[in-house]
Protein backbone atom coordinates (compact mmCIF):
# COMPACT_ATOMS: atom_id res chain seq x y z
CA UNK A 1 0.00 0.00 0.00
CA UNK A 2 2.79 2.40 0.89
CA UNK A 3 4.56 1.68 -2.42
CA UNK A 4 1.36 2.29 -4.37
CA UNK A 5 0.77 5.54 -2.51
CA UNK A 6 4.27 6.77 -3.25
CA UNK A 7 3.85 5.96 -6.95
CA UNK A 8 0.58 7.87 -7.05
CA UNK A 9 2.23 10.86 -5.39
CA UNK A 10 5.01 10.86 -8.00
CA UNK A 11 2.46 10.80 -10.81
CA UNK A 12 0.58 13.74 -9.31
CA UNK A 13 3.85 15.72 -9.01
CA UNK A 14 4.74 14.96 -12.64
CA UNK A 15 1.30 16.11 -13.79
CA UNK A 16 1.66 19.35 -11.82
CA UNK A 17 5.09 19.96 -13.39
CA UNK A 18 3.63 19.46 -16.86
CA UNK A 19 0.94 22.04 -16.12
CA UNK A 20 3.49 24.58 -14.89
CA UNK A 21 4.70 26.92 -17.64
CA UNK A 22 8.04 28.63 -17.06
CA UNK A 23 8.56 31.77 -19.12
CA UNK A 24 12.10 32.78 -19.89
CA UNK A 25 12.96 36.43 -19.28
CA UNK A 26 13.40 36.95 -23.01
CA UNK A 27 9.63 36.44 -23.40
CA UNK A 28 9.13 40.00 -22.17
CA UNK A 29 11.84 41.54 -24.34
CA UNK A 30 11.01 43.11 -27.68
CA UNK A 31 13.87 42.79 -30.14
CA UNK A 32 11.98 43.86 -33.24
CA UNK A 33 14.33 46.72 -33.98
CA UNK A 34 13.49 48.86 -37.00
CA UNK A 35 15.88 50.86 -39.14
CA UNK A 36 14.84 54.46 -38.52
CA UNK A 37 16.05 57.72 -40.04
CA UNK A 38 16.59 60.83 -37.90
CA UNK A 39 17.55 64.25 -39.21
CA UNK A 40 19.29 66.91 -37.13
CA UNK A 41 20.06 69.99 -39.16
CA UNK A 42 22.02 68.80 -42.18
CA UNK A 43 22.95 65.54 -40.48
CA UNK A 44 21.03 62.37 -41.28
CA UNK A 45 21.39 59.35 -39.00
CA UNK A 46 20.11 55.84 -39.59
CA UNK A 47 19.99 53.46 -36.66
CA UNK A 48 18.14 50.51 -35.23
CA UNK A 49 15.68 51.06 -32.38
CA UNK A 50 12.25 50.12 -31.10
CA UNK A 51 9.23 52.19 -32.00
CA UNK A 52 7.43 51.49 -28.71
CA UNK A 53 8.37 50.70 -25.14
CA UNK A 54 9.32 47.27 -23.89
CA UNK A 55 7.33 45.57 -21.13
CA UNK A 56 10.51 45.71 -19.05
CA UNK A 57 11.04 49.18 -17.55
CA UNK A 58 14.79 48.60 -17.48
CA UNK A 59 15.00 48.30 -21.26
CA UNK A 60 14.28 51.94 -22.00
CA UNK A 61 17.64 52.01 -23.77
CA UNK A 62 16.03 50.34 -26.77
CA UNK A 63 14.16 53.55 -27.62
CA UNK A 64 15.04 57.03 -28.82
CA UNK A 65 13.76 59.35 -26.10
CA UNK A 66 12.58 62.95 -26.56
CA UNK A 67 15.45 64.25 -24.45
CA UNK A 68 17.92 62.73 -26.89
CA UNK A 69 16.23 64.53 -29.76
CA UNK A 70 16.34 67.81 -27.84
CA UNK A 71 20.00 67.36 -27.00
CA UNK A 72 20.91 66.44 -30.59
CA UNK A 73 19.15 69.50 -31.96
CA UNK A 74 21.02 71.67 -29.48
CA UNK A 75 24.37 70.12 -30.35
CA UNK A 76 23.77 70.60 -34.07
CA UNK A 77 23.30 74.31 -33.47
CA UNK A 78 26.36 74.53 -31.21
CA UNK A 79 28.92 72.31 -32.90
CA UNK A 80 31.83 74.48 -31.77
CA UNK A 81 31.61 73.01 -28.27
CA UNK A 82 32.22 69.54 -29.72
CA UNK A 83 34.95 70.08 -32.29
CA UNK A 84 38.15 68.27 -31.42
CA UNK A 85 36.81 67.02 -28.09
CA UNK A 86 36.64 63.57 -26.57
CA UNK A 87 33.18 62.64 -25.29
CA UNK A 88 31.71 59.98 -23.06
CA UNK A 89 27.96 59.49 -23.01
CA UNK A 90 26.20 57.93 -20.01
CA UNK A 91 23.15 55.78 -20.64
CA UNK A 92 23.62 55.81 -24.41
CA UNK A 93 20.85 53.33 -25.21
CA UNK A 94 20.74 52.98 -28.99
CA UNK A 95 23.54 55.55 -29.29
CA UNK A 96 21.81 58.31 -31.22
CA UNK A 97 23.53 61.20 -29.42
CA UNK A 98 27.00 59.69 -29.37
CA UNK A 99 26.80 58.74 -33.04
CA UNK A 100 25.90 62.32 -33.91
CA UNK A 101 28.71 63.69 -31.74
CA UNK A 102 31.27 61.58 -33.59
CA UNK A 103 30.77 63.86 -36.59
CA UNK A 104 32.40 66.66 -34.63
CA UNK A 105 34.56 64.91 -32.01
CA UNK A 106 37.75 62.91 -32.42
CA UNK A 107 36.65 60.26 -29.91
CA UNK A 108 33.27 59.20 -28.54
CA UNK A 109 32.65 56.46 -25.99
CA UNK A 110 29.08 55.22 -25.70
CA UNK A 111 28.20 53.55 -22.40
CA UNK A 112 25.23 51.71 -20.99
CA UNK A 113 24.67 49.32 -18.10
CA UNK A 114 21.92 47.14 -19.52
CA UNK A 115 22.89 43.71 -20.83
CA UNK A 116 20.18 43.71 -23.48
CA UNK A 117 21.57 46.93 -24.89
CA UNK A 118 25.22 45.92 -24.73
CA UNK A 119 25.73 42.18 -24.79
CA UNK A 120 25.39 39.03 -26.88
CA UNK A 121 23.93 39.03 -30.36
CA UNK A 122 21.41 41.72 -29.44
CA UNK A 123 24.18 44.20 -28.74
CA UNK A 124 22.27 47.17 -30.12
CA UNK A 125 25.00 49.74 -29.58
CA UNK A 126 27.44 47.56 -31.49
CA UNK A 127 24.84 46.96 -34.19
CA UNK A 128 24.36 50.69 -34.65
CA UNK A 129 28.10 51.35 -34.71
CA UNK A 130 28.49 48.64 -37.34
CA UNK A 131 25.60 50.16 -39.26
CA UNK A 132 27.50 53.44 -39.52
CA UNK A 133 30.54 51.55 -40.83
CA UNK A 134 28.46 49.68 -43.41
CA UNK A 135 27.23 53.00 -44.77
CA UNK A 136 30.84 53.90 -45.64
CA UNK A 137 30.69 56.68 -43.08
CA UNK A 138 33.97 58.45 -42.25
CA UNK A 139 32.74 59.00 -38.70
CA UNK A 140 32.96 55.47 -37.28
CA UNK A 141 36.63 55.40 -36.30
CA UNK A 142 36.94 56.61 -32.73
CA UNK A 143 33.40 55.47 -31.91
CA UNK A 144 33.41 52.85 -29.13
CA UNK A 145 30.94 51.17 -26.79
CA UNK A 146 31.70 50.16 -23.21
CA UNK A 147 29.71 48.69 -20.36
CA UNK A 148 29.28 51.13 -17.49
CA UNK A 149 26.96 50.44 -14.60
CA UNK A 150 26.68 53.53 -12.45
CA UNK A 151 28.37 52.87 -9.12
CA UNK A 152 30.38 49.91 -10.40
CA UNK A 153 33.98 50.73 -9.51
CA UNK A 154 35.38 47.96 -11.70
CA UNK A 155 33.60 49.32 -14.78
CA UNK A 156 34.86 52.84 -14.10
CA UNK A 157 38.44 51.68 -13.56
CA UNK A 158 38.38 49.63 -16.75
CA UNK A 159 37.25 52.64 -18.78
CA UNK A 160 39.85 54.91 -17.20
CA UNK A 161 42.57 52.38 -17.92
CA UNK A 162 41.45 52.11 -21.52
CA UNK A 163 41.08 55.90 -21.94
CA UNK A 164 43.75 57.33 -19.60
CA UNK A 165 43.46 60.86 -20.98
CA UNK A 166 39.88 61.12 -19.77
CA UNK A 167 37.17 63.04 -21.60
CA UNK A 168 36.43 66.67 -22.39
CA UNK A 169 32.64 66.38 -22.36
CA UNK A 170 30.21 64.14 -20.50
CA UNK A 171 26.75 63.78 -22.02
CA UNK A 172 23.45 62.50 -20.66
CA UNK A 173 20.05 62.43 -22.37
CA UNK A 174 16.90 61.33 -20.55
CA UNK A 175 18.93 59.39 -18.04
CA UNK A 176 17.29 58.24 -14.83
CA UNK A 177 19.12 59.40 -11.73
CA UNK A 178 18.40 57.00 -8.90
CA UNK A 179 18.87 57.86 -5.25
CA UNK A 180 20.85 54.67 -4.51
CA UNK A 181 23.52 55.39 -7.13
CA UNK A 182 23.50 59.17 -7.13
CA UNK A 183 26.74 59.71 -5.23
CA UNK A 184 28.47 57.23 -7.49
CA UNK A 185 27.47 59.23 -10.59
CA UNK A 186 29.16 62.31 -9.17
CA UNK A 187 32.34 60.34 -8.45
CA UNK A 188 32.39 58.88 -11.95
CA UNK A 189 31.90 62.24 -13.64
CA UNK A 190 34.76 63.67 -11.60
CA UNK A 191 37.05 60.76 -12.51
CA UNK A 192 36.34 60.85 -16.23
CA UNK A 193 37.95 64.20 -16.97
CA UNK A 194 40.25 66.80 -15.53
CA UNK A 195 38.11 69.62 -16.89
CA UNK A 196 34.84 68.19 -18.19
CA UNK A 197 31.78 69.83 -19.65
CA UNK A 198 28.57 68.19 -18.46
CA UNK A 199 25.44 68.27 -20.58
CA UNK A 200 22.36 66.56 -19.19
CA UNK A 201 19.21 66.48 -21.29
CA UNK A 202 16.77 65.70 -18.54
CA UNK A 203 13.26 64.33 -18.45
CA UNK A 204 12.62 62.32 -15.30
CA UNK A 205 14.70 62.46 -12.15
CA UNK A 206 14.81 63.82 -8.63
CA UNK A 207 15.12 67.56 -9.18
CA UNK A 208 16.80 68.44 -5.84
CA UNK A 209 19.31 65.63 -6.20
CA UNK A 210 20.01 66.61 -9.81
CA UNK A 211 20.85 70.22 -8.97
CA UNK A 212 22.74 69.26 -5.84
CA UNK A 213 25.01 67.05 -7.92
CA UNK A 214 25.43 69.74 -10.59
CA UNK A 215 26.39 72.28 -7.92
CA UNK A 216 29.10 69.97 -6.61
CA UNK A 217 30.33 69.18 -10.11
CA UNK A 218 30.54 72.85 -11.09
CA UNK A 219 32.58 73.64 -8.00
CA UNK A 220 35.21 71.00 -8.72
CA UNK A 221 36.78 72.82 -11.66
CA UNK A 222 36.24 76.44 -10.63
CA UNK A 223 33.61 77.36 -13.20
CA UNK A 224 35.19 75.53 -16.11
CA UNK A 225 32.24 73.14 -16.33
CA UNK A 226 28.96 74.12 -17.97
CA UNK A 227 25.61 72.53 -17.35
CA UNK A 228 22.77 72.58 -19.88
CA UNK A 229 19.37 71.23 -18.88
CA UNK A 230 16.78 70.28 -21.49
CA UNK A 231 13.59 68.67 -20.28
CA UNK A 232 10.16 67.59 -21.42
CA UNK A 233 7.55 69.00 -19.05
CA UNK A 234 4.68 66.63 -18.37
CA UNK A 235 3.37 68.18 -15.17
CA UNK A 236 2.98 71.72 -13.84
CA UNK A 237 4.55 70.73 -10.54
CA UNK A 238 7.66 69.58 -12.36
CA UNK A 239 8.11 72.93 -14.08
CA UNK A 240 7.28 74.81 -10.88
CA UNK A 241 10.12 73.08 -9.06
CA UNK A 242 12.80 73.58 -11.71
CA UNK A 243 13.48 77.32 -11.30
CA UNK A 244 13.42 77.59 -7.48
CA UNK A 245 15.60 74.49 -7.16
CA UNK A 246 18.13 75.81 -9.67
CA UNK A 247 18.24 79.18 -7.86
CA UNK A 248 18.70 77.42 -4.54
CA UNK A 249 21.78 75.66 -5.86
CA UNK A 250 23.16 78.74 -7.59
Amino acid sequence: MEEGGAEGERQREEEEEEDFVCLDGSFFINRNYELTTYTFGSHVLELLCLQSASTDFDLTGQLVWPGSVLLNNFLCKNTDILKGCSVIELGSGVGITGILCRRFCHEVVLTDHNGEVLEARFYILKKNIELQASSVSPYTSGLMAEKLEWGNVDHVNQILQKYPSGFDIILGADIYILILVYSFILDQLHMFSYSPLLYISFQQASIPLLFSTVEKLLSIHDGQCRFILAYVSRAKTFLANILPTSMQHG
